[in-house]
């Protein structure tokens, strides 16, 4: 079986590396907000063109604290998708601030500008863009739309290490971007763990007090905040990992190249090609077909493994039933919820592996 994930394929020498950086945490003695974090924190940063990192627990503490960095809270709006994990608009909810759906672009997945602009109130502080799948898209129209109506725009990368777009690097275009380094990412931990990227001096330094029970010298505590802070062991393990994500990025992009050339399907349908070759990291390869259910039956039945990003949408959630939303509806976003599937795109993939799922999908007959 193919699988999305394929964490035991991956090269002994990683594992050594990542055992090794065990080791070194654990002889230290020091296990939360150390070296390891710090340095950590450093290199991401720079690597994302910004001038501070700030370690936390997972990908929403990074959304709900830059929120609270940004005073966006109770009585405040956030424009945001509904194609996307659950935890993007738990993290609005978290921070107090209501959260406002607007639709997709249905070419791409990624939200619309033309949706977003009629969601825009006088409560509007801010957009929460998700770079859904690995892609950044249309940032110029975004800056513009946000400075134009003087909101904020904070990006979720979750899925989007280090994708770039004209020379800038997802999480630097707006004022300031989170990331999830939860297992299955392109760049994951052994665990859950996150950071918060800007270049904004007090808002980096108002998360580092947020992260830390609102924490500013020890027993200080300013402001109530949360526990959510990047622990010693995660943060050396993805240093050494993190040393090979240019090349893990590559094989996406090979797998990617070839599934775009490869499938060649009358009942398959393939989203927008990336505005730059850089700006799509390919967390995951999306396609989307009418009989769905019935093409992930057949894959699996050939050995492919494949998984559906999003099958519900948030709007549908039993949670969120009264979620404010585009007046003129979600209908892009329900569709493509409907008919979306994720192919096996990780870079322990063998080019026998790669063939086998492109002639399972060209093999796929509508009845």
């Amino acid at each position: 079986m193919i699988l999305m994930n394929d964490f035991k394929a991956e090269p002994p020498e990683l594992l050594e590396a990542v055992l090794f950086a065990t080791r070194r945490v654990l002889e230290s003695g020091w296990y939360v907000l150390g070296n390891e974090v710090l340095a950590f924190e450093q290199e991401w940063a720079q690597l994302c063109g910004v001038a501070y990192g700030v370690g936390v627990g997972n990908g929403m503490d990074a959304i709900e604290i830059a929120l609270r960095a940004l005073d966006i809270g109770p009585g405040d709006e956030v424009i945001t998708t509904p194609m996307t994990a659950f935890a993007t608009v738990l993290a609005i909810v978290r921070a107090g601030a209501t959260p406002v759906l607007a639709d997709i672009d249905p070419r791409t997945a990624l939200l619309s500008i033309d949706s977003a602009v009629r969601c825009v109130t006088q409560r509007t502080k801010a957009v929460l863009l998700v770079h859904l799948y690995g892609q950044v898209r249309s940032m110029v129209a975004w800056q513009s739309f946000c400075e134009g109506t003087g909101i904020k725009l904070i990006e979720d990368c979750a899925q989007a290490h280090l994708a770039t777009l004209n020379g800038k690097v997802a999480g630097s275009f707006g004022a300031a971007g989170a990331y999830s380094f939860y297992p299955t990412k392109n760049l994951g931990a052994a665990g859950d763990a996150g950071m918060l990227v800007t270049g904004d001096e007090l808002l980096a330094n108002r998360a580092k007090c947020l992260r830390n029970y609102g924490q500013s010298v020890r027993y200080q505590h300013p402001e109530l905040g949360m526990n959510s802070r990047l622990d010693e062991l995660h943060a050396a393990m993805l240093s050494e990992r993190l040393k090979w994500l240019q090349k893990f990025t590559c094989r996406r992009h090979q797998i990617a190249t070839l599934y775009r050339s490869g499938i060649q399907n009358v009942a398959i349908r393939q989203l927008d090609s990336p505005e730059e070759d850089s700006a799509h990291v390919y967390h995951l390869y999306v396609i989307t077909c009418d009989q769905r259910d019935v093409l992930q039956a057949h894959l699996y039945e050939r050995g492919v493994q494949s998984l559906i990003h999003y099958p519900v949408p948030v709007h549908h959630q039993a949670s969120c039933r009264d979620i404010k939303r585009d007046a003129m509806g979600l209908h892009a976003s329900e569709l493509h919820s409907d008919t979306c599937l994720s192919l096996p795109c990780h870079p322990q993939m063998t080019d026998a592996d790669i063939m086998q799922v492109i002639d399972a999908v060209n093999l796929f007959r509508v009845d």
